[in-house]
C-alpha cells in the first residue's frame, strides 16, 4: 500500500466523519464548519483520482461560495440566540480543528502529488486533466454545454419570477416608477407670510388674602 492508498483512505474517512457531524451536531454554526471540511476532504479525493479541475471547482465553488452564503443564512436567522451572541470565541476551537484538519490534507495531498511520477490523466498523451476536459467540452460536447447554460439561464430567470409574483399583504418595488420620479412628486413648496408673534400681557398678581372675618 503506497501513500496515494494511504492517503485516499485517510481523506475519505475524514469526509464520512465530517459528514455524519453535519447530521448530528446541534449548533448550526458547528454544522456549517463540518460542511466545510466535508467538501475539502471530497475535494482532495479528486484530486488524488486525477479529477484536479473538479477538485479546484469543488473548493471554489462550494467551500469559498456555498458554505459563505450558508454561514449568512445561519447568522441572520439566529436560531439559536443565546449561543449565537456569545461572541466568536464559542466557535473557535472547532473552527481551530477544522482549520488544522485542512492544513494536514494539504500538506499530505501535496507529498501524494509530489511522490507520483506518472500522473493520472484522462488524456493517453500524457496531458493536463483540465486540458482535457476543456477540449472536449467545447469541442465534442460543445451543443450539450450550451444546451445546459441555456437551462440553467431558464431557471434563474423563473426563480426570480417566482420571487416577485404579486401576494397579499407584500410590499414591492416598481423600479420605472422610480427611475421616472421628480422632486416635485415629493417635495412641495410653501409660501407662508411672516406673522409677528402675539405679545402675552402678564397676568395680574392676585391681590393678598383678605383676613378672615370674626
Amino acid at each position: 500500500m503506497d501513500l496515494a492508498q494511504i492517503a485516499f483512505f485517510v481523506f475519505a474517512a475524514a469526509a464520512t466523519l465530517s459528514a455524519v457531524a453535519v447530521i448530528s451536531v446541534k449548533n448550526p454554526v458547528h454544522a456549517a464548519l463540518s460542511l466545510v471540511l466535508t467538501f475539502f476532504s471530497v475535494a482532495c479525493v479528486w484530486i488524488i483520482a486525477g479529477a484536479e479541475f473538479l477538485g479546484v471547482a469543488l473548493i471554489l465553488v462550494y467551500v469559498g461560495a456555498v458554505m459563505v452564503l450558508f454561514l449568512f443564512v445561519v447568522m441572520m436567522l439566529d436560531i439559536d440566540v443565546a449561543p449565537l451572541r456569545e461572541g466568536y470565541v464559542r466557535y473557535l476551537p472547532v473552527g481551530l480543528l477544522v482549520a488544522v484538519v485542512m492544513l494536514v490534507e494539504m500538506v499530505t495531498l501535496i507529498g501524494v502529488k509530489a511522490s507520483i511520477v506518472a500522473p493520472l490523466t484522462a488524456d493517453a498523451s500524457g496531458g493536463s486533466n483540465t486540458k482535457w476536459l476543456a477540449m472536449a467540452l467545447f469541442t465534442d460536447f460543445l451543443l450539450p454545454f450550451e444546451v445546459a447554460a441555456v437551462i440553467l439561464t431558464v431557471a434563474v430567470i423563473a426563480a426570480v419570477m417566482l420571487t416577485l409574483r404579486r401576494r397579499p399583504g407584500a410590499k414591492h418595488q416598481n423600479p420605472s416608477e422610480q427611475s421616472r420620479v421628480r422632486a416635485s412628486d415629493r417635495v412641495r413648496m410653501i409660501k407662508m407670510d411672516a406673522t409677528k408673534p402675539a405679545v402675552v400681557e402678564p397676568t395680574p398678581a392676585e391681590p393678598a388674602a383678605q383676613e378672615a372675618k370674626p
